[in-house]
């Protein structure tokens, strides 16, 4: 198997300046920048603690973010070739994932717990490209059986760009049935928190159509509809928690509907139930939907961190591709925006790394078809090919 590890060279210059309205046709660009010279790096990023989170900004930065004595960030404007220095969104606070980059106005929202959940939430906006942050009042309603939503802990939220609910704020949420012990875990579900005032305040969905499910990922498709993607560490007798479990919305993101087990997906290491949060991204390719998806492809314990492709929106994942072989706990994916300096490129933030604490890896859709192992689930597009 060829192996081509090379660091990234910036291909476009960073827009830097006033924020816009992003319409979908520039927040969604050609496949052309996804392909071509395979490229791949990872460099250490935080240390210590857990707990990460990444997003891109408009302005084409990239945001990552961690902690669970105080939540901080890192910032890197040209592409994640380098980093700047440590930022505090909250602290004390504890890092409960779920940053939503509001593509209306360009402000990047940060949710912060008080502790490991069930805890009071607070909610942090940036309104200057991730630099400064500020707390904010809002209003998060509980859902229809009167539950109030954890955020923890999940993968980043998204703005909705396609369909009659284009412009929401949607990011995964979950019901802790009162604590996170075991003989709970019946009880508790995935859901999800959606804004359509720019994060005032957020309406809580109806929940996952599953039990024992909790950190839960998102992607809209150029449909329209709301791909969610869970973990799951019970499930009903005979029925196997051990793979990622599935559902879609088409009422953009109120309720869920077509559970599907997905088999090919793993939900951690396969010696145990427990499970492990995942990363989800769609890259920013007009009119495919072409996911990605991350965890550990391991027998045993949190490592071998590896990213799975999917063509069709999710209904099969035919390559799959290594990132980490050491360990490789919760992660968080990204994926670059047209018309920057992050331009094809897909980010993963992930507990592990050569240091560990965490590690960003750098890569694009040609490193993972180039080296690519192909997994039985469907097939790659002949035009990818």
């Amino acid at each position: 198997m060829k192996k081509t590890v090379l660091l990234f060279t910036v291909a476009c210059t960073l827009l830097t300046g006033c924020k816009h309205l992003q319409s979908s046709s520039s927040a969604e660009g050609p496949l052309k920048p996804h392909l071509g010279e395979a490229k791949f790096d990872v460099q250490p990023l935080f240390p210590n603690e857990r707990f990460g989170n990444v997003v891109v900004s408009m302005e084409g930065t990239i945001i990552a973010t961690w902690g669970t004595s105080h939540v901080r960030a890192r910032r890197s404007e040209d592409g994640g070739q380098t980093w700047g220095p440590d930022i505090v969104i909250a602290k004390p606070g504890f890092q409960p994932g779920g940053i939503t980059v509001n593509e209306a106005n360009g402000d990047i929202i940060a949710f912060v717990e008080d502790r490991h959940p069930p805890a009071p939430i607070h909610v942090y906006v940036s309104s200057d490209d991730g630099k400064t942050w500020n707390k904010i009042e809002t209003n998060i309603k509980p859902d229809s059986k009167g539950n109030d939503p954890s955020m923890h802990m999940n993968e980043h939220g998204i703005t909705l760009r396609h369909g009659k609910h284009k412009g929401r704020l949607i990011r995964p949420s979950r019901w802790y049935a009162g604590q996170n012990h075991s003989s709970k875990w019946p009880q508790h579900y995935t859901n999800a928190i959606y804004s359509d005032d720019g994060g005032k305040t957020w309406q809580t969905s109806e929940p996952f159509p599953a039990n024992g499910t909790g950190e839960a990922t998102i992607a809209e498709l150029s449909d329209g509809t709301i791909y969610y993607n869970s973990r799951r560490h019970w499930a009903e007798e005979g029925a196997n928690p051990r793979r990622r479990w599935t559902a879609t919305s088409t009422d953009g993101g109120h309720t869920w509907e077509n559970l599907t087990f997905c088999e090919v997906l793993p939900d951690g290491p396969q010696n145990t139930n427990y499970g492990c949060m995942a990363g989800l991204t769609r890259l920013a390719v007009k009119g495919r939907d072409i996911l990605i998806y991350s965890n550990c492809d391991s027998p045993s314990g949190r490592v071998k961190g590896t990213v799975w492709a999917s063509f069709d929106g999710g209904k099969t994942w035919p390559i799959k591709r290594l990132v980490f072989e050491g360990r490789h706990a919760y992660s968080s994916l990204t994926s670059g925006r047209p018309g920057t300096a992050t331009e094809g490129m897909i980010i993963h933030h992930f507990e592990g790394g050569p240091k560990g604490g965490s590690a960003v890896a750098r890569f694009n859709l040609a490193w993972i078809l180039e080296g690519g192992t192909k997994t039985g689930d469907g097939e790659v597009p002949s035009d990818l090919n």
